[in-house]
């Protein structure tokens, strides 16, 4: 059913007020020093308000009016949402256990029974990110071998490219593929081919489900999960994790045979080991319920936000050519044609500021994933109960006039001194900031930096022929992250 036809809104709001009416949940006002905010509607809310496709651009509009701290009710829960470089920094970084908790909305529950990192709190929260970091480290991430391994992949990725021989190509099963060999040589001890049909599918259902999880379909199931059969995403999402997770239990099962202590090979064979070691514990977290779980949020995050990370990039050289032409220039430069190595980055302040850039204009996970409060937070002068949703935008961050001279414009002069030395920023938070923030962070600021030099000094990317760069499509789908419209490009060599 789309929830657009105006007929669906009618059935959904008649049945939501029926049942609502019925439960005897009526709206309730605001307590006592909660954050202002537009008042609610009965049942609906702040509903009638929203943009659900780009929530947080009508957020960001609200907060103009009610300030940097403001309330909004969705259906019946109150939700707190934070803008702004200085806030979201005080909240994340400053008050960061307070904020660090996720809430119990009705997909997110579903989803992952309570299992794994990205949607977790709590103890199996803080015991499976542990183990994850320290089992990322221990094979490669920020280290030479992981490094080794990126490079061999960007040789499979020029090569797949230059097959096009110039012509017009859609890189997102490219990209993605790419990316996700990385994560999935730590996860699993082994790469794909980018024609493999198991390895396409799992992207499929990877690259849906990050899509579905944001859509305007599950947003309304949060608010009223009663109604969940009016939903068709809620299903669909469900069916394709399931699918995953089928896919990663026959895979660690196989590990299984020939698993060694003395020879771990992948990330899958560390927890198995975990495992067999604390077999014996009543009440442990390392069973197969939270491995299939782990294993499936990082190769969704490993893959998705720095593959979609490129395809801004690639958009964006396609549009700026004389953008390009200066990272090209210093390629050539500092590196001439020796492959890419993380150790040029520092002689490269130009490219390492076009993909900061890249990263902060292209705004990928523009509302954050909702935090919770862990405790009763006194803030900015409000009260906030613990438990409440709080969704501190990232896109009022990396877009905050009080932080960056061209906030709305594709800039890299941002992360350039006058001397055109690199400059860090402390607004730049597209990993997020505090307990939450990217556990793959160093990881794919390493992809980041070889992907995108690999591909430069080797193609100069242009628009299908027929296609001008004003006719260059900036608008991002709607989901949990944007990515760019899906467009053509064409690769041409620079040997």
């Amino acid at each position: 059913m789309d929830w657009m036809d105006p007929l669906s809104i009618f059935f959904l709001l008649v049945l939501t007020i029926t049942l609502l009416l019925k439960m005897g949940s009526f709206w309730n006002g605001n307590c006592q020093d909660f954050p202002p905010g537009p008042r609610p509607l009965p049942l609906i809310g702040s509903l009638h308000l929203l943009d659900l496709k780009r929530p947080h651009i009508t957020m960001c509009k609200l907060s103009k009016q009610y300030g940097p701290v403001l309330s909004l009710q969705m259906g019946t829960q109150k939700m707190v949402v934070l803008t702004g470089y200085e806030t979201v920094k005080e909240a994340l970084v400053n008050q960061a256990d307070a904020f660090a908790g996720r809430p119990s909305m009705p997909m997110f529950d579903e989803f992952v029974n309570g299992y794994g990192i990205v949607f977790t709190s709590g103890e199996n929260w803080r015991v499976m990110r542990r183990f994850a970091l320290t089992t990322l480290r221990d094979y490669g991430m920020g280290k030479k071998t992981i490094e080794d391994q990126i490079i061999e992949e960007c040789g499979f990725l020029v090569k797949r490219i230059a097959s096009y021989e110039g012509k017009p190509f859609e890189n997102t099963a490219s990209m993605n593929g790419a990316v996700a060999n990385i994560i999935v040589s730590i996860l699993l001890g082994k790469r794909f081919e980018y024609e493999d049909p198991t390895f396409i599918r799992l992207l499929s259902l990877i690259n849906e489900n990050v899509q579905l999880l944001g859509s305007p379909s599950v947003q309304l199931y949060n608010m009223f999960p009663a109604l969940g059969f009016l939903f068709g995403a809620r299903k669909t999402v469900l069916n394709n994790r399931n699918e995953l997770f089928a896919f990663i239990q026959t895979t660690f099962i196989e590990h299984l045979k020939e698993l060694d202590e003395n020879d771990q090979r992948s990330f899958i064979d560390s927890f198995l080991i975990r495992q067999q070691e604390e077999k014996d514990k009543t009440n442990g977290f390392f069973h197969n319920e939270n491995l299939k779980a782990v294993v499936g949020n990082l190769f969704g995050a490993g893959t998705e936000t720095t593959s979609t990370t490129l395809r801004w990039g690639l958009l964006l050289m396609m549009k700026y050519p004389e953008i390009q032409n200066k990272v090209q220039e210093e390629i050539a430069r500092v590196i001439g044609s020796a492959q890419p190595r993380t150790e040029h980055r520092a002689k490269m302040p130009y490219t390492d500021a076009v993909i900061h850039e890249v990263q902060r204009f292209g705004n990928i996970l523009p509302a954050n994933l909702p935090h919770a409060t862990t405790v009763d937070v006194t803030f900015k002068g409000y009260s906030i109960p613990k438990g409440t949703i709080v969704l501190p935008l990232l896109c009022s961050v990396l877009q905050d006039e009080t932080q960056w001279e061209k906030p709305h414009k594709f800039y890299p002069e941002h992360f350039l001194d006058s001397d055109g030395k690199f400059v860090k920023r402390d607004a730049f938070m597209p990993f997020s900031a505090g307990r939450r923030m990217c556990a793959g962070e160093t990881l794919a600021k390493m992809e980041l930096f070889l992907f995108f030099t690999s591909l430069l000094q080797r193609f100069t990317f242009q628009p299908a022929p027929g296609m001008s760069r004003g006719d260059l499509d900036f608008t991002s789908l709607v989901g949990l992250t944007t990515p760019p419209v899906p467009y053509k490009c064409c690769a041409l060599s620079r040997s």
